[in-house]
Formats: C-alpha cells, sequence, structure tokens
C-alpha cells in the first residue's frame, strides 16, 4: 500500500454542533501511524473535546502493524454476505482496501461523534479530483428530491458557492445543470473547493451513481468533482497540521 492520509474529524454534538479536523491517519509500510493535529486542540479550547481512549495524549506518534480499532471497525467485514452490495455502492472493486473504503464511506457511526476523510491531493499540474456522497439532500425542497431520484450516472453538475447557509455560512451547493438544489459538499471540502472556484472556472463535478433504498440514506449520491489550484495548498492549515512529527 502506498504512503495515503485520512483525516479524522469530530462534532461537538453538545453545544455548537461544528465539526473540528482533530486528528490524521498516515500508512507509512509496514506501520499505520495516528496522530493528533492542530485542530484538536482548538476544539479542546472552544468545545472541551476529550482524547479518544484508544489515543489519550495529544502529542504523541501512536503507530500499529494493523489498523487501529478506532477505523477498522468503520470497515464492512470481508466475510458479510452484503459486503459485494455495499462496495458496489461505493463504486469500489471487490478487493478494496480498508483506506480505500474509508477514504469514500466516511466512516460514520450512529453512536459516536466522528467522521473520515481522506487528504486532498495536489498532483503536480496543480490538478486535484474528489469523490464525496452528497451531503443534506434530505433538506432539499420536493421537486428537488425527485429530481435526484432521475439523476444517472455520468450526468453533469454544477457546483456553487452559497455565502448565507443558516448553519455554516460558507457552504459549496451542488445544483443539477436544469438548476435543481439538491444538496451540498462535505464541510471539510468548502474551504479547498472554494479556492478553487476563486482562483479559476476550471472545475467541473458529475454523478458517479445514485444508490436507491435500500442503501444508507448518506450513501444517496456520489460526486466526484475536478478542478484545479494555481496556488493554492489543500489542506494546509493550523487545524491539519500533525502536533508531532513521524
Amino acid at each position: 500500500m502506498s504512503e495515503k492520509t485520512l483525516f479524522l474529524a469530530w462534532q461537538d454534538k453538545a453545544g455548537s454542533r461544528q465539526w473540528f479536523p482533530i486528528g490524521r491517519l498516515d500508512v507509512r509500510h509496514p506501520f499505520y501511524h495516528f496522530r493528533y493535529t492542530g485542530g484538536a486542540k482548538r476544539a479542546q479550547q472552544e468545545a472541551g473535546f476529550p482524547p479518544l481512549i484508544e489515543f489519550p495524549e495529544l502529542e504523541q506518534d501512536y503507530q500499529s502493524s494493523e489498523l487501529f480499532p478506532l477505523f477498522s471497525n468503520r470497515v464492512i467485514a470481508a466475510g458479510r454476505p452484503d459486503r459485494s452490495g455495499y462496495l458496489r455502492n461505493l463504486d469500489l472493486p471487490e478487493n478494496a482496501n480498508p483506506f480505500e473504503i474509508l477514504s469514500v464511506n466516511g466512516g460514520t457511526r450512529v453512536t459516536d461523534s466522528y467522521e473520515v476523510f481522506p487528504k486532498l491531493v495536489k498532483h503536480a499540474d496543480g490538478s486535484f479530483d474528489c469523490r464525496f456522497f452528497l451531503h443534506g439532500w434530505r433538506h432539499a425542497n420536493p421537486r428537488a428530491q425527485e429530481r435526484i431520484g432521475r439523476l444517472k450516472a455520468g450526468e453533469d453538475l454544477y457546483v456553487t458557492l452559497e455565502l448565507t447557509n443558516p448553519a455554516t455560512t460558507l457552504a459549496v451547493q451542488v445544483q443539477t445543470t436544469d438548476y435543481h438544489m439538491i444538496g451540498w459538499t462535505p464541510r471539510y471540502l468548502v474551504t479547498d473547493l472554494t479556492a478553487a472556484m476563486a482562483e479559476t472556472a476550471n472545475y467541473s463535478a458529475h454523478v458517479v451513481r445514485v444508490n436507491p433504498q435500500p442503501a444508507p440514506s448518506k450513501q444517496r449520491v456520489l460526486v466526484e468533482m475536478r478542478g484545479r489550484w494555481d496556488k493554492h495548498e489543500p489542506m494546509a492549515s493550523e487545524d491539519f497540521m500533525p502536533l508531532v512529527a513521524l
């Protein structure tokens, strides 16, 4: 497995409902490394974030030859009879590894306040591509929800800035080409996508697949977005920086 990075986010459910990127998981063969990021300290100061039992010290490099339970418990087991259908909903092959699964499924569980997301990568030519499930589609109006039911794989979508979102102020809307607002990009992408949209008009989005019921509602519409940054470096703020070096 090549070197890859996932981030872990925590939501302050008891207070502001804000999300904070609090840790990062790196795989550098033969070890997995978990380290807290600057976002964990900010979450402590602003929302009383409690360190994870599995990782009690903020300034430590945790290492393991196996994927930490916090993450492995968010990956569908190899022997489950519904595994093939689950991976198909994620547009992943049968032999997908845990990192690939977590990069798409978000690692969400109803029993806790954490979410997993992949590090955005800026390629040598400045381009990037990312996949995510459409957020907030259940808050769209009835006509837009009906339109979601008619989406097709490969269909082009528009993305546009929303400056007055009641929950987050700044958000990135996803629209159909016939102007139905069908949802939003994940909150963790907003800053970097906004930078791409500000720097260049060279960005696009399309439907990868639509998963009807009984697929989980959080996995209804899989979207891919492509674009480029001229100067911006993604996920480079203090919130994403590890508190200790490898």
